[in-house]
């Protein structure tokens, strides 16, 4: 028998914190396997490969038709748009090299540690996105006088927290309209059509934005007099609770319900990642070197502006060297690289990275906690045994 709709909280339950000795469920594992991280190896690519770039999906991956699909511009608008990829195409485009990282990318090492996608530091990738700038369309479209925010629409429909909805989210027109921004209606990833998983045939890329911002499998823009409060703009994505209270450390009960509105999330933090070095083990994934000399080498972003720095411990924080940071100007919304040299000597160590930004944001060396675990942006901590090679005295 179908389900209606006062029963579907039955099946999609208020969001919870993890007890503290619970592990992570089945419901979670099977989170992680829909929605794939970024092999951190994978960070020596400028640009990062579709199938390698991280991939989040709230709900299914529509089945969508490139050939019938239309894109709607409406709402307080002065001359309503209906465009197929054709009329979109027919349109003068740009290409913007931007980092894309999800809000939740570090959920899954706070304590208490909410119950969700359960990312590491893996949550992350770099493409080149080739589109229209919402800019031009909204310049083309006439926003109308009492015109404040921009509300986009995918395809993707299910059911969260007990609310049934399309996925949908708003940009303040302030950053919308703005051509300085760079917010592009995108059609190719890295010179090729939209992979599915990607938003084919068409996404939202906002730069410096955490990736719940960036609408996939868009069909509508419109523009509102007033603020957006559906659900992923004022339930979901918001700073709330800096500090667990006792019932959250227990892990009896979970977040969802806190009257608190929260902050919204908006900016990426900054943080500087790692390309493991030497070879993993294969179940703990710490990594094995040989003493001497070591090339360490990364990436490091913000959405608050470029990173400034990129520093490196051996010792898990205690003590800090600067690594070597190659900005590229051409690429404002990109990774920067970086690099230096350890001299490992035989032990266990524990690296450690973190950046530094021009606004003067510094990665912290603990998490900082929220109900959504949104934004955590502790910095990557990676165990590296330093031994002899096999036999050697």
């Amino acid at each position: 028998m179908d389900r209606s709709l006062s029963e579907l909280g039955d099946i999609s339950a208020p969001g919870r914190l993890a007890g503290p000795e619970e592990g992570i469920s089945a419901q979670e594992l099977a989170l992680a396997a829909r929605n794939h991280g970024l092999p951190l190896e994978a960070l020596r690519y400028d640009v990062t490969p579709p199938g390698l770039h991280y991939v989040l999906v709230h709900y299914d991956i529509p089945a969508t038709d490139a050939d019938g699909w239309r894109l709607t511009v409406g709402g307080r608008v002065l001359r309503p748009l209906a465009l197929d990829l054709d009329g979109l195409r027919a349109r003068p485009s740009v290409t913007r090299r931007v980092t894309l990282e999800c809000a939740g990318n570090g959920r899954a090492r706070l304590k208490p540690r909410p119950v969700s996608q359960p990312w590491l530091d893996e949550a992350v990738g770099t493409a080149d996105w080739t589109g229209v700038p919402l800019a031009a369309l909204i310049a083309e479209a006439g926003a109308a006088e009492d015109a404040v925010e921009a509300v986009f629409t995918g395809a993707d429909h299910g059911v969260e927290r007990g609310v049934e909805q399309d996925y949908r989210r708003s940009l303040p027109l302030s950053v919308a309209a703005d051509p300085a921004r760079d917010v592009l209606v995108a059609y190719e990833m890295n010179g090729a059509p939209l992979p599915p998983q990607h938003g084919s045939p068409l996404r939202l890329v906002v730069p410096g934005w955490y990736g719940m911002a960036h609408v996939k499998w868009l069909h509508d823009i419109t523009l509102t007099a007033t603020p957006y409060t559906g659900f992923q703009q004022s339930v979901a994505y918001r700073i709330r609770g800096a500090v667990p209270d006792a019932a959250a450390r227990s892990g009896m009960h979970a977040a969802a319900e806190d009257p608190d509105p929260g902050e919204p999330v908006t900016l990426i933090a900054p943080r500087a990642l790692m390309i493991p070095p030497g070879f993993p083990d294969f179940m703990s994934r710490t990594r094995v070197v040989r003493p001497g000399p070591v090339p360490l080498a990364g990436r490091a972003w913000s959405g608050h502006g470029p990173v400034t720095r990129v520093e490196i411990s051996e010792d898990g924080g205690a003590v800090w060297t600067d690594a070597e940071l190659d900005h590229d100007p051409a690429h404002p919304w990109a990774w920067s690289s970086w690099h230096t040299t350890w001299t490992a000597t035989p032990g266990l160590r524990h690296l450690t990275a973190r950046a530094t930004d021009a606004e003067g944001h510094v990665q912290p060396l603990t998490g900082p906690w929220n109900r959504g675990g949104f934004a955590n942006n502790l910095v990557q901590r990676v165990e590296v045994l330093c031994t002899p090679e096999t036999g050697t005295p």
